[in-house]
């Protein structure tokens, strides 16, 4: 089983992306092949229909970090998203690979990276909601294209702004970590099946 795992946070130390790594760690123990790609390193280009519809029409490839991520989206079986909540919804990096994902140009159709696609959710922040407002948004766009999304989702509230501070994870934020992770890999398990 292949997961491809990502936050949408563009933080160099997110503690999103430290959440996320705490579920991948579980995944791997339960004999998963997790992929990590941090967004902020791909450098994807915003999403633009005409500079699409331009680089089509030129018979051009579409730019490499876009090429990137829908070929690893392809690759796997199950996404895990850690999504940070930015004004009560999803961060800009977030939807704009799901977006770039969303528009694969070649003979597989412009879905095909979500097609029989599984996705685990989660969220964190410093805050008392721990990222929940955002996540059925997530949810919602995702199931949108086709995505099959587990309902175990995990909001950890109160997060420190350092992802290595001592005391963290503590046992509730690795519990549901875990939880999510589980979840992700049974469920795709049985999908595969």
């Amino acid at each position: 089983m292949k997961v491809l795992a990502f936050t949408g946070s563009m933080r160099a130390t997110s503690i999103n992306r430290r959440l996320m790594l705490l579920a991948s760690d579980r995944l791997k123990e339960r004999g998963a092949d997790v992929t990590e790609v941090q967004l902020r390193d791909l450098k994807l280009p915003m999403f633009d229909e005409d500079m699409e519809t331009a680089l089509k029409s030129k018979g051009e490839p579409m730019p490499e970090p876009v090429v990137r991520i829908q070929d690893l989206m392809l690759a796997c079986d199950a996404m895990l998203i850690a999504s940070p909540e930015y004004n009560g919804s999803l961060s800009p990096a977030l939807k704009n690979a799901i977006d770039w994902c969303s528009r694969r140009s070649d003979d597989k159709g412009g879905l095909a990276c979500y097609r029989d696609k599984v996705a685990g959710i989660m969220a964190t922040s410093g805050g008392r909601l721990g990222g929940i407002r955002g996540l059925p948004e997530v949810r919602r766009i995702l199931s949108g294209i086709g995505v099959t999304v587990i309902p175990q989702d995990f909001a950890c509230p109160g997060a420190p702004a350092d992802p290595n501070a001592a005391g963290w994870p503590d046992d509730a934020t690795l519990k549901g970590a875990h939880r999510v992770a589980d979840a992700l890999y049974d469920a795709t398990k049985a999908l595969r099946a």
